[in-house]
């Protein structure tokens, strides 16, 4: 039975909403952010990237202190709101190929702790400490963890219906997407959404693992502690039919040795291949990867008798893990894909014109293309407690931060 909980959040006031949200900061290039801080005093960039004369010289400590005053700043001047009472939200976003829509809420540590909410990434222990220590100064989380249920007929019913009626907030972005949000505050409201995830036996996590064991890790050390918001972290909990799952690319800096002709030679051992030229090929079904070298295109088939034959799916059969047992690490000689410097990812959101010309510009020697897991996979292997191997899925959507805002 999944638990969910809804809080006392912090929105943007409605007037000044468009300008104050913003993407996730790691997605910003250093021109993009200068200009944002330069131009836009609302944006909520200033609160996650304060100004410092001197920055890299600022302790961990001190920086996620300036971002707790600055949030508070945002607070004082009524750029950012708090809610009187505790409420859910409805959000939608739509994107030019894509309208997803989901429940903002507070979901149980101790849900994640019993594997109610169940994972499919493993984490970097340092990342963990880092967004717990930054919770832990700062006293809010602003970018929500992406969860999935099982589709229900009731709740996509309900959410269809509530859809109809006056939105709080309504807004464009310059990525050209449109976002959405009702305050879901009546108590009847509540108690129903509360009901119907109740009856829901398991939750999935889609993106946002870091955040959700950090939020373990920051109870467990205030265990004593009698604040009941540390129990709970936000998420935004969205139908699994309704979540886009991207594949992620791989581009390889060299052949570790090899000549083309003996690459090639040396993959047939697993894969048929097929001259493509130059066709921007991608793959088309599972088992099924593209490939290019030295100007071509190549698509290469898994040989069916090296499939493995089991009951149920198994991390053997996921084709991120088969591209890195046949073909990254034997013959490529990369072991570590976090933090090899040798490989580097491109998502699959992006054209496959990209990984051209990166290796066409000669910085990269070979790319890699893959078909994207689905949902089943993923929560195949989260039901079995296994974990998929790095950068295997870019899932959307992607959260406004600073939208909706979680205190601790």
């Amino acid at each position: 039975m999944a638990k969910i909980i809804p809080f006392k959040a912090v929105r943007p006031s409605a007037d000044k909403v468009g300008l104050v949200t913003c993407r996730t900061y790691d997605d910003y290039n250093s021109a993009e952010l200068a200009a944002w801080l330069s131009y836009n005093p609302y944006s909520f960039l200033h609160v996650i990237h304060p100004a410092f004369a001197n920055a890299q010289k600022i302790t961990i400590d001190k920086r996620f202190k300036s971002v707790s005053h600055k949030y508070q700043d945002f607070k004082d001047e009524q750029i950012l709101i708090k809610e009187e009472t505790p409420v859910f939200y409805l959000y939608e976003i739509q994107t030019k190929s894509n309208l997803f829509s989901g429940i903002i809420a507070g979901t149980s540590v101790e849900d994640y702790k019993n594997n109610v909410i169940k994972k499919h990434e493993d984490t970097l222990q340092f990342r963990v400490e880092l967004i717990k220590d930054y919770m832990k100064y700062t006293d809010f989380n602003a970018e929500p963890v992406l969860i999935t249920y099982p589709d229900s007929v009731e709740i996509n019913t309900y959410i269809s219906l509530r859809k109809k009626s006056k939105p709080l907030y309504e807004f464009a972005t310059t990525t050209k997407e449109k976002h959405t949000l009702w305050k879901i505050d009546t108590q009847s409201e509540i108690d129903w959404l509360q009901n119907h995830f109740e009856k829901i036996p398991n939750l999935y996590i889609a993106d946002g693992h870091h955040r959700s064991s950090a939020a373990e890790l920051l109870l467990d050390e205030n265990k004593d502690a009698k604040n009941e918001n540390l129990k709970y972290f936000m998420s935004f909990l969205i139908a699994e039919s309704n979540v886009k799952i991207y594949e992620f690319n791989r581009i390889v800096r060299d052949l570790n040795g090899f000549t083309k002709d003996d690459f090639i030679e040396k993959i047939t051992q697993h894969f048929n291949i097929e001259n493509k030229n130059q066709e921007l090929w991608k793959p088309q079904n599972k088992y099924e990867f593209g490939m290019y070298l030295d100007g071509n295109f190549y698509a290469l088939f898994y040989k069916q008798e090296n499939i493995h034959k089991s009951q149920h799916f198994g991390i053997e059969n996921l084709d991120a893990q088969i591209l890195y047992d046949t073909i990254l690490h034997p013959l490529l000689g990369l072991e570590d894909l976090r933090n090899d410097e040798r490989i580097d990812y491109v998502s699959g959101k992006q054209s496959i014109s990209i990984i051209k010309n990166l290796i066409d510009e000669g910085e990269f020697k070979v790319g890699f293309m893959l078909y994207p897991s689905d949902i089943s996979e993923i929560k195949a292997l989260a039901d079995n407690n296994l974990i998929m191997p790095p950068k295997s899925t870019y899932i959307e959507p992607k959260f406004r931060s600073g939208l909706v805002v979680y205190e601790l």
